[in-house]
């Protein structure tokens, strides 16, 4: 052993064993750096572009853009539905946009437009709160809350805004513009841009000078956008991430008020997809604040009217920035439509029933209303579909009233009647002797003009309005004898046996024509029928619409073909200045053929000719060759005045067609609730066929 005790042998093993590890160290150390310079290699050379391309990754958005709907023609091809650009300011929220982001911008906005507020609600005040002030919105929360759910915890805030929060902002001006500019910004989705203000087609038409009240010579409030706004947008557009100016478009009327209910509404960008169609239209890839039609004409046919939008693709970075930007796709207006009417024969007749509701109304206080239908007989065309209802002293449209509202028609149903009797089995010259009925009950009914016209055949019962006469084919029809002061044993099997009859011909059932929410007139289930199968004769029971008593007629007229009416023609590509080629006809529609033979009708046709030469309206075409029948029926008003519902009066009514020989048009004019010694019904029929007529002369020299 050595002086310190170590022993030599165990001094060099201890130096090998710390030589063995430092080496395996090294040889560790070595293998980790070679391994990692292996992976660089193939990270640089092998998989260098891969991962370059992923750094540099963009991802494409399309934007939509307004394109405009499509137009409405005439049946002559006039523009009675059009387009007018109008400027608008807009919201595109990019993927990146934070919520500080949209409140920055709107409160920039806020203090270059003036906004219209009137539309907030008290969610919207206390969603724009919550955005404007995040650490006062978590405040309102406790630790356990902050550990809910997002959309718990949101709901939690909402409930607990301050009341003299919302009350604050309501007072402050500047800040309520804010919140509802915000309003229009959260609208829809990323890169789904959002009208926040457009111009008014009036206000387009105009310098911003121009928009002065005439009366006080004030600058009217920017409830629309104005030309001095556009300006100043455009100038601090740079400012105003996600704003912009651009064209948007309105609906435009040619022909003003002329047939505007008819035509319907659509939606405002606020208003977007109707709520109860909403998924219908996402699942056709409309976006939630789209404008689609609303009612009638624009409702029914927005398949076709829609536009194919204009696209931008927006290209963003791995951050969410965009990167630029391009138009895929230019879009194009919606097909435009090439409707049935004869756009000036329909102001002719809008202005004849104003000028009649004019004469008449100020010796019959309950009037409020006429409507005048006419139509091509032979293919369904409706030429003029128009209606004046009075509502607070003004006469108002009400075209809508010609397929929507119903009323007893009277007389005017009882070309129906008879041809109804010939399908029962009733001979043709068939006489009956008219002259007063006499029931159980002390019941009492006679005609119209109550004296007794004697024996008549079913000719002179239409020429003279016979209501015995019909009585009688309704008692044939139901089987049953006419016994003086005996009870009339009808019952509901007859009633209905009736109505079948008269549905062939359009009345009381839907005659089809392409709007929504028509009417198919009314009909009652009685505790007893009894003797209302002579009401229903006559027209006085079950009623109907001014277009069904058209359709009626049409049929009559054509030799007992019930024709499908319909307002568009065809549906047209679009084109600049006129219409379009043909994308879709519209071919007319024989809904039935009426059970009855060509005799039959060719009999009934001799009695409306004789109505207007020598019968209830002996005089009042003049020279004109129309064939036709009036009607009178005993009614109540149910007009606009609630205070006279129940009131007695009576419908006076008209449905006829010119010439006799092969009709061109045929028409209903319906008047309710007039004084039934008045004339207004045969007035306004000769006024519109002499308009019809002079209209065709005019086009034969054009």
């Amino acid at each position: 052993m050595t002086e310190t005790g170590h022993d030599p042998a165990e001094i060099k093993k201890s130096k090998r064993s710390r030589m063995w590890r430092i080496n395996l160290y090294f040889f560790a150390v070595f293998t980790l750096f070679a391994a990692l310079i292996v992976k660089l290699g193939l990270v640089q050379i092998v998989n260098g572009e891969e991962y370059e391309r992923q750094a540099s990754k963009t991802e494409a958005k399309i934007a939509s853009y307004p394109a405009p709907r499509g137009k409405m023609y005439d049946r002559n091809g006039r523009v009675v539905v059009d387009n007018q650009s109008v400027p608008a300011i807009t919201y595109t929220v990019m993927t990146s946009t934070k919520t500080k982001e949209k409140i920055s911008t709107a409160r920039k906005l806020a203090k270059l437009i003036d906004i219209d507020t009137s539309f907030l609600k008290e969610r919207d005040l206390k969603d724009y709160w919550l955005a404007a002030h995040p650490k006062k919105a978590e405040a309102l929360l406790s630790s356990n809350e902050k550990k809910l759910e997002s959309a718990k915890t949101y709901a939690l805030q909402v409930d607990r805004v301050p009341a003299e929060e919302i009350k604050a902002l309501k007072k402050d001006k500047q800040e309520l513009e804010t919140a509802a500019i915000f309003r229009r910004f959260s609208g829809g989705y990323a890169y789904e841009p959002q009208i926040v203000k457009a111009m008014d087609p009036k206000t387009a038409a105009k310098d911003d000078a121009q928009l002065l009240d005439e009366k006080t010579s004030k600058q009217l409030p920017a409830r629309d956008l104005t030309y001095e706004e556009v300006s100043r947008v455009s100038e601090h557009l740079e400012e105003l991430p996600g704003v912009d100016v651009i064209m948007d478009w309105t609906r435009k009327y040619p022909y003003e008020t002329t047939l505007h209910s008819i035509f319907g509404g659509v939606t405002t960008p606020e208003q977007g997809l109707l709520k109860e169609r909403q998924d219908f239209y996402l699942t056709r890839g409309y976006a939630r604040n789209d404008r689609v039609g609303k009612s009638y004409l624009e409702y029914q046919y927005e398949e076709y009217l829609n536009p194919k939008k204009a696209k931008v693709q927006y290209t963003e970075n791995r951050s969410g920035e965009v990167v630029s930007q391009e138009t895929v796709d230019e879009g194009r207006r919606g097909y435009d439509l090439q409707l049935t009417f004869d756009i000036e024969l329909q102001k002719k007749v809008e202005k004849i029933i104003e000028e009649e509701l004019n004469k008449f109304r100020g010796s019959n206080y309950m009037l409020d209303r006429a409507f005048v239908v006419m139509m091509d007989p032979n293919n369904g065309d409706v030429l003029s579909m128009a209606g004046k209802r009075i509502v607070d002293g003004k006469i108002t449209d009400y075209a809508i009233g010609t397929f929507t509202t119903q009323y007893e028609m009277g007389s005017a149903v009882k070309g129906a009647t008879v041809l109804a009797g010939y399908q029962s089995g009733m001979p043709h010259g068939q006489h009956y002797l008219d002259t007063k009925l006499h029931f159980a009950g002390g019941v009492e009914t006679g005609s119209y003009t109550g004296n007794s016209i004697g024996w008549t055949d079913e000719v002179r019962a239409l020429e003279k309005s016979s209501n015995v006469y019909m009585f009688h084919v309704a008692m044939y029809i139901a089987g049953v004898k006419y016994k003086p002061y005996g009870a009339l044993p009808a019952d509901q099997e007859d009633l209905n046996k009736m109505r079948n009859y008269y549905s062939q011909f359009g009345l009381g059932v839907k005659t089809g024509i392409d709007l929504p929410q028509e009417s198919a007139g009314m009909q009652t289930t009685p505790d007893a029928v009894g003797g209302l199968i002579l009401n229903e004769a006559i027209g006085q029971y079950d009623t109907y619409t001014p277009l069904q008593l058209a359709q009626y007629i049409s049929a009559i007229a054509n030799g007992g073909y019930r024709v499908q009416p319909r307002v568009v023609k065809s549906i047209r590509q679009p084109e600049t200045e006129k219409l379009g080629p043909v994308v879709e006809e519209r071919s007319a529609n024989v809904l039935n053929k009426i059970n009855n033979s060509n005799s039959d009708i060719e009999i009934v046709k001799r009695g409306l000719k004789r109505v207007t030469q020598t019968g209830t309206a002996a005089g009042a075409f003049g020279s004109l060759d129309v064939s036709g029948k009036t009607g009178t029926a005993e009614t109540k008003y149910y007009g606009t005045n609630r205070s006279w519902w129940g009131t007695p009066t009576y419908n006076i009514t008209f449905a006829g067609y010119y010439p006799s020989e092969n009709p061109q048009v045929a028409f209903s004019v319906v008047v309710p609730s007039i004084d039934d010694k008045t004339k207004m019904n045969k007035n306004i029929a000769a006024k519109i066929v002499n308009a019809y007529v002079d209209l065709q002369k005019k086009y034969s020299k054009d």
